[in-house]
């Protein structure tokens, strides 16, 4: 390998093969407890300097961590990565998919050109074309069908000039709220969690809470594959003071084995935990009584909200005041002694959660991520962890952090931020008439373009696809023919007749197969843009590769398209500066101390920079008037509430909406690995994180295992009421699902575990529930 650096001829093909040798001792090192080094591939690095080669900052293309790297590019290809040190978020850390980003550049099927269905079969274009017929087809259909009847679908992968140019375009020029992205399937419920109980959405803390934080309650969180780099970061700090770990989920995971202790609980009874938890919060007098007092409003909904499984299903919260004692009488039926008989957690175990969370000389940080968002009863749980929170005053200062991690790259920067959602603007909602004027007025149309009433959320769209209400769809950033549940049904939607679905993707995928055009993209580094992470980090990244044949950004194949049907003048931006000027007029609908975002210059110039971003300085803690700017005062404002307090929720549990039964004895589970990112497009594709987990499998509890006479590796048929598939079992490998229970990532395409899932969803958020439905175990 030595001979291979020294050589300044080295071939692409020659260093990518030498990378994934060199990293797989940092493969190996992630196995457990997830955490990556990558000593070998750190000192590989520093070789470099006998190349040519130029380093230089951008974001991690993964997940919401939003790690920052520094790329190494010589002679025109991007031929290493390591950890930016001069990032606050990984210090200079990565894990073994961002040691390895830059690979997914160069998969051997890359898409370059336009691709055009001619006769069944999609044939090789130009990219003049492709872009000719996108634009007709989306004219023709508004002129026969209604603007109604056009969509556009991205996700948390779209970059913030990406998401802000589709709304403008379909919103503010088209006339139509048909945009939805791919994070309603994982952080809705996130959101709405935090407007029922802030009114404002995104974490007050950040990750520096984690350095002075004595716990970290897990809540359904595989923290050490699914955001290794932060949980490494509390590993890091265990070595240096007391700190414990909780680990509150339902199967035995990586992270288990790391915590002080893992607490096992049944599915869908975390909501019933949680108020357990306060009661006994209340019961022992831990209550900070003076902040609940002068910062707490307590709030009740409606109860029995259903599961949106009918057709245009709809639902309305209706919050009410209610008392604390009131609040009190509630939680009666959460007696620890009665939660215990049906959550499978002790009595033992949830006064011990309790008193953590009670005890005033400790600072608690809770983590969540899809386990409490991909529910049923999503925007409640989030709810319910916040009232921990809120009883005992522990939040809004350093340590003191309920906290919701994302996990795509600009999930929080693109969809929530930017507002990339059917009922969302840049800047509010299109109900509120004073925000469809702000909306307006910055881009220059007739309020009367902006509809004042959302259309469909992610689920609905979908489901409006396969009725036929919606005729044209447009996919960017996203692979909605694995990641939809009950794919069965909106994979054979997609593909009826009337339907014209354009993909703009990297790689090809089951979406690409269903399109009608393929239009090739560039990925971030082969265009410039900025993602926004789980802390409100927003971060720019600079153009570092010229994209491969014609592939185009996203941005600039939505500015081409709204060129050709005539809304050119929403976008009177070059190429050279159009990134810039979107980022200077999109920051207009933020200015004021709440939401502030940083200059375009101090993006360039650093990396990230968190918002709100006021009078040059970053905001850590919001809430709090010794952090805040935006807070009156030197205390507690919970300014996003018109009273300045926080709600506490009474929130009640209820069951899922389909649980096992004697047909179908089994929770299924899915979820994510170390190694693989989403639907495994770009992980799949290099070749050491491919060979790492080459595909998909069915973890198994043994006592299950055996009773039915399945070894691992034996092939078994998974079957729900919705589809069926056949897969390897894994029994006593990575993760252990309890009794009863099994668990199948989703990252392998060629084992669409979609096809069983449920489309039940949360009523508020609209979030599906990919944690539970009921499955049947056959071996093959």
């Amino acid at each position: 390998m030595n001979e291979l650096i020294e050589d300044k001829d080295l071939s692409r093909r020659q260093f990518l093969r030498m990378a994934a040798r060199a990293s797989a001792i940092a493969t190996a090192a992630a196995m457990f407890p997830g955490i990556v080094f990558a000593e070998e591939q750190n000192r590989m690095i520093e070789k470099l300097g006998a190349l040519d080669v130029k380093w230089t900052k951008t974001p991690c293309r993964f997940c919401g961590v939003g790690c920052g790297l520094k790329v190494g590019i010589s002679d025109g290809k991007a031929v290493a990565v390591k950890g930016d040190p001069n990032s606050s978020v990984n210090k200079g850390l990565c894990c073994v998919k961002g040691y390895h980003s830059v690979l997914a550049l160069y998969g051997n099927d890359r898409l370059t050109k336009p691709l055009i269905r001619k006769n069944g079969r999609l044939e090789e274009s130009t990219m003049e074309e492709a872009l000719d017929l996108v634009a007709s087809k989306l004219k023709s259909t508004i002129e026969e069908t209604g603007k109604d009847s056009v969509s556009i679908y991205g996700s948390g992968q779209w970059t913030i000039p990406d998401g802000y140019v589709a709304s403008k375009l379909f919103k503010g020029g088209i006339g139509t709220n048909n945009v939805e992205a791919n994070a309603r399937l994982c952080m809705a419920s996130a959101v709405t969690g935090f407007l029922t109980s802030f009114g404002l959405d995104e974490p007050m803390g950040c990750y520096e809470d984690i350095d002075h934080a004595d716990v970290f309650v897990l809540w359904g969180n595989n923290m050490a594959e699914m955001h290794p780099v932060l949980f490494s970061r509390i590993l890091d700090n265990r070595l240096k003071r007391p700190v414990k770990i909780i680990d509150l989920a339902t199967r035995t995971t990586r992270t288990s084995h790391a915590s002080d202790k893992s607490i096992l609980f049944k599915p869908q009874t975390d909501l019933a935990i949680a108020n357990a938890i306060c009661y006994e919060i209340i019961k022992n007098r831990w209550v900070n009584k003076t902040f609940v007092e002068k910062h707490c409003a307590l709030k009740e909904g409606k109860t029995n909200i259903g599961y949106g499984l009918e057709e245009n299903f709809q639902f309305k919260d209706e919050p009410k005041d209610i008392t604390f004692e009131a609040f009190e009488a509630f939680l009666e039926d959460y007696a620890p002694v009665k939660v215990a008989e049906y959550t499978g957690v002790p009595v033992k175990d949830i006064k011990y959660l309790a008193s953590l969370y009670g005890n005033p000389n400790n600072k608690v940080m809770s983590l969540w991520c899809m386990g409490a968002n991909q529910h049923t009863r999503g925007t409640w749980i989030n709810n319910l962890i916040y009232n921990i929170h809120l009883l005992t005053g522990k939040i809004s200062t350093p340590g003191n952090s309920p906290f919701s991690l994302t996990g795509q790259p600009s999930a929080c920067g693109t969809v929530r931020e930017v507002g990339t959602l059917t009922h969302k603007l840049p800047h509010g909602v299109v109900m509120n008439e004073k925000d469809r004027k702000m909306a307006a007025e910055i881009w220059k149309v007739p309020v009367e373009n902006i509809p004042s009433k959302p259309t469909h959320h992610t689920v609905s769209m979908f489901r409006a696809l396969d009725r036929g209400d919606i005729k044209f769809m447009w996919v960017q950033v996203t692979n909605p023919m694995v990641t939809m549940p009950h794919l069965n049904r909106y994979r054979n939607g997609a593909k009826k007749d009337g339907r014209f679905i354009v993909v703009s993707d990297v790689y090809p995928t089951p979406t690409t197969d269903i399109a009608d055009v393929v239009l090739p993209s560039a990925m971030w580094i082969e265009r410039e843009g900025m993602y926004g992470n789980s802390e409100r980090r927003t971060q720019h990244f600079n153009q570092l590769l010229q994209p491969p044949g014609e592939a185009m950004s996203d941005t600039w194949q939505l500015i081409e398209v709204a060129k050709r049907i005539g809304y050119g003048d929403l976008f009177p931006w070059d190429e050279s500066n159009h990134i810039e000027e979107i980022w200077k007029e999109y920051s207009r609908f933020h200015a004021g101390k709440k939401h502030a975002m940083a200059p375009y210059e101090v993006l360039k110039s650093q990396a990230g920079a968190q918002w709100p971003f006021v009078d040059g300085k970053e905001t850590k803690w919001r809430y709090h008037g010794k952090y805040d700017p935006a807070c009156e005062g030197d205390t507690f404002d919970f300014y996003g509430k018109p009273e300045g307090k926080a709600w506490i929720w009474a929130r009640p549990y209820e069951p899922a909406p389909e649980i096992p039964d004697t047909d179908y004895p089994f929770w299924l589970c899915t979820g994510r690995v170390l190694e693989h990112w989403h639907t495994g497009s770009m992980t799949r594709r290099v070749p050491i994180l491919h060979q790492a987990v080459p595909k998909s499998y069915v973890e198994l509890n043994p006592g299950d295992a055996k009773r039915l006479n399945i070894r691992n590796g034996d092939q078994v048929k998974l079957v729900s009421r919705r589809g069926e598939i056949v897969m390897d079992a894994s029994v006593n490998e990575r993760g252990k699902p309890v009794s009863g229970h099994v668990f199948v990532p989703f990252f392998d395409e060629s084992f669409l575990i979609n096809d069983l899932t449920l489309d039940a969803y949360c009523p508020i958020s609209k979030q599906p529930d990919y944690k539970k439905c009921a499955v049947r175990i056959e071996k093959v």
